[in-house]
């Protein structure tokens, strides 16, 4: 709880995954893929209550060893490709109040954004409770290659034209605006919000900031052993200052 506001973090965990098989549960540097995002929500002192979401006895099992108790399996309608993290939300909520629980904000976490520092959540947390005009606070990160500006799509004739023709062209990283993408350290947002307009990202959210090594999300092999190199260098440079 910060200033009287209840927070309610949700870890949203899919057993099927087509990028990468068992994501959730894969061990990464010496523990499942999930643990890494519940141990840093055991590590604040705002959240009031961890909600792990998940189809996956196996991915709830782990969770349990690891200290989070999974009260069940969400239906099976829900773990479908077509179900969306707003659908799997809003469901939560819905039985949460059901059973007399009731929240000021909703913080969704997802495993497969691991890079998180020890008070980026209640930092933002923090951030949100000290602006309580504004309906919520969400991660972001400065997009580096891939900035809008330099974007290009194939035409009908087959040649490579820019993805958005409006945008100015521009030929080094230095000459462009500022461009931010929300990687999924976290989604915090006012549930009396989420119930009224069924999204996030509404126009009044404010922006928490993260630093370019926390850019990474794990969606196939490929960002998993990325992660992994940073997660282990992060680990060496900590030993070296100690």
């Amino acid at each position: 709880m910060y200033k009287g506001s209840k927070i309610l973090a949700i870890v949203t965990a899919r057993g099927g995954s087509k990028g990468l098989p068992g994501k959730n549960i894969k061990m990464l540097n010496g523990k499942p893929l999930i643990m890494w995002t519940l141990s840093r929500i055991l590590d604040s002192r705002l959240v009031d209550k961890v909600f792990v979401s998940t189809d996956s006895r196996e991915i709830a099992d782990v969770c349990e060893q690891g200290g989070v108790k999974v009260p069940g399996l969400r239906p099976a309608y829900l773990a479908t490709d077509g179900a969306s993290s707003m659908d799997v939300l809003e469901y939560t909520i819905q039985e949460l109040e059901k059973a007399g629980e009731e929240y000021d904000y909703m913080l969704l976490l997802e495993p497969t954004s691991p890079l998180r520092k020890k008070d980026d959540i209640d930092n933002m947390i923090r951030l949100a409770g000290d602006n309580p005009a504004r309906d919520g606070v969400i991660s972001v990160g400065k997009v580096h290659l891939e900035h809008p500006s330099i974007i290009k799509k194939i035409s009908s004739e087959g040649c490579i034209v820019p993805y958005a023709p409006a945008q100015p062209s521009v030929y080094q990283r230095q000459q462009h605006d500022e461009a931010l993408f929300p990687y999924g350290v976290g989604y915090l947002i006012k549930i009396s919000v989420l119930k009224e307009k069924h999204t996030i990202y509404t126009d009044n959210v404010i922006p928490y900031y993260i630093e370019r090594w926390q850019n990474y999300e794990i969606d196939d092999i490929y960002d998993f052993k990325c992660i992994e190199a940073i997660m282990q260098m992060e680990k060496e440079m900590e030993e070296d200052e100690a």
